[in-house]
């Protein structure tokens, strides 16, 4: 019987013409030998009525415009008979094609591991040649399970070709071979495929920051690696950062991601280990037993074994008690542990996330952490950074938030454009500590949101929320320089003030404050040397005090006048 002509499909001719070009652009076209099985099934037939049907083998000799070389043949010696038939078939069909056979016998064609096994022998016994020839792998016959591993082993190039498949004709059109297609496992060859596994990242990282489209470069590529490794590992996560970074959020948006993935079936459980204590600490974790102790009426579950299939965050991990801490280690591990009060072992398979804006490191050397624990969940840490030093992120986070705001309350709120601008001048600048970091920003737009009449918000608006903020944010030593600069304007100007250096504000600022409590020179004199002054013969505390002052260009009198502007109100 002679090949049949076909006119070759645009895939496999665009295939082809890469194939032979791959390695040798100005070159001959290499030989090209094809690997496959004998199909019992689909090659099958011994009687002339065979030719009426299509089979697989048979059909990539029967086309013009596609030239095999040598085939190799692999038959279980239980069908030699068929593979007699196969082979005459092909060489009539295509008498140039050289084949051969190869015998593999196998007990079981759908037992993974023994066709694997038996595969990967012939694989590392042949003798290939990739510099003379390209190899093509056959993946249309054999049992299910010997197609994944002629497409595992090809993956792993231990069969060093591509992949080639082969499909029937239409049925309108029996006459004919059918396509065939070859696929290349370089996926970066494939652009639809590149280009739909990017876009499927970037949903996964955007779904990792709430849709917010960030613009810190570092924060970013953070949130990347995590994205790439809540996907492919189950091992504990440690999350880092100070309070209100956004690990309690980080936390939800990576269960929802693995449940998007179907990588978990159990629910998000989510426990603040600063509110445990005690006994009851225990027991919310591990559960307990009916009896177990003064008031446990009934059995608990405890979160453990809620989280069962699902993931458990475990916030401020560091506030957890060293008992508790040795039994979630022992959970970790073996994914079993003894609740209170109980002699009979329970089992609770899930995901840690744990989070803490704690230096864990410190606390072990203290001793209010276990060091083996810390090796065990530390296998994947992030640190989160504060809000202050994502400078550039405060615009698309402010725009989050209103738009949270609209949906919790079905209304749009904006800013107009010059309070937008005087707030995000305000939000990025030194003034601005965010020391709650997010949530001092979601408080700050929802007081705002609210406030703002017709849907918008004002200059006046921002104004009184810088003020608010800046209120918030100071510390004692903040207070303690506003308080010694009031002291200063209190007898000098601004000009004057700023022409002292900051050594000698510090001390002069406490002398004045001094002087404006005393009643004469002398009295605050003798407060001020107090200490000097018992060493020396003749103490003379207002002569050295109206020297002091007059370094300043002031006198008593001068600060008598300004006594008002004291600290006390005096």
């Amino acid at each position: 019987m002679a090949k049949q002509k076909v006119t070759p499909p645009k895939k496999l001719a665009a295939a082809q013409n890469a194939l032979n070009a791959a390695d040798r652009p100005d070159g001959p076209t290499k030989p090209l030998v094809v690997i496959g099985l004998l199909g019992t099934q689909l090659d099958g037939g011994t009687k002339p009525e065979r030719w009426e049907k299509w089979r697989p083998t048979v059909s990539l000799f029967q086309r013009e415009d596609f030239l095999v070389s040598r085939l190799e043949l692999i038959v279980d010696p239980k069908f030699q008979t068929l593979c007699d038939t196969v082979v005459a078939d092909v060489q009539q069909v295509s008498p140039e094609s050289e084949v051969r056979t190869h015998a593999v016998s196998f007990r079981d064609a759908w037992n993974l591991e023994e066709v694997y096994g038996k595969l990967l022998d012939f694989a590392k016994g042949y003798a290939f040649n990739p510099e003379a020839e390209d190899y093509l792998i056959h993946i249309t016959t054999g049992t299910h399970v010997a197609q994944i591993c002629l497409f595992l082993l090809t993956e792993s190039r231990y069969l060093p070709g591509r992949l080639i498949q082969s499909s029937p004709p239409e049925r309108r059109r029996p006459d004919e071979p059918g396509e065939i297609q070859i696929i290349d496992l370089d996926l970066s060859k494939y652009d639809k495929l590149a280009s739909r596994f990017a876009s499927e990242q970037q949903e996964g990282t955007s779904f990792l920051k709430s849709g917010i489209e960030t613009r810190s470069t570092k924060f970013n590529q953070l949130i990347d690696q995590i994205e790439r490794v809540a996907i492919a590992s189950t091992e504990p996560l440690l999350l880092m950062g100070p309070t209100g970074a956004g690990k309690s959020q980080l936390a939800r948006r990576i269960f929802e991601l693995k449940k998007q993935r179907r990588q978990l079936a159990g629910q998000f459980v989510e426990v603040n280990c600063a509110t445990l204590r005690g006994d009851a600490a225990m027991s919310a974790l591990f559960g307990h037993v009916k009896g177990s102790f003064t008031g446990a009426t009934t059995d608990r579950a405890g979160l453990l074994r809620t989280a069962d299939g699902g993931l458990l965050f475990l916030d401020e991990i560091g506030e957890l008690g060293v008992d508790e801490q040795a039994m979630l280690l022992r959970a970790l591990e073996e994914k079993r542990f003894l609740p209170v009060g109980s002699d009979r072992e329970v089992e609770s398979d899930f995901q840690l996330i744990a989070g803490t804006n704690r230096d864990l490191w410190r606390a072990i050397q203290s001793g209010s952490f276990r060091e083996d624990l810390l090796a065990r969940i530390n296998l994947w840490t992030f640190e989160l950074p504060a809000l202050r030093d994502r400078a550039e992120d405060i615009e698309p986070n402010v725009r989050y938030e209103l738009d949270q705001f609209a949906q919790r309350r079905g209304a749009s709120v904006t800013f107009n454009k010059e309070a937008r601008e005087r707030f995000l001048r305000f939000a990025t600048s030194n003034e601005a500590h965010w020391s709650g970091n997010f949530r001092d920003l979601n408080a700050a737009i929802t007081r705002m949101a609210t406030l703002a009449q017709g849907g918008r918000i004002t200059t006046e608006l921002v104004a009184e929320e810088a003020a608010r903020l800046t209120r918030g944010w100071r510390t004692p030593s903040d207070t303690a320089v506003e308080t010694r600069e009031n002291v200063l304007q209190s007898v000098f100007t601004s000009e004057e003030v700023s022409a002292i250096d900051l050594f000698d504000r510090v001390q002069l600022a406490e002398v004045i404050s001094i002087c404006q409590r005393s009643r004469t020179l002398s009295e605050a004199g003798r407060k001020l040397f107090n200490a000097s002054r018992q060493s020396k013969k003749i103490t003379n505390d207002a002569d050295r005090l109206r020297k002091y002052l007059a370094r300043f260009s002031l006198d008593w009198q001068r600060l008598q006048s300004h006594r008002h502007e004291t600290l006390d109100g005096e």
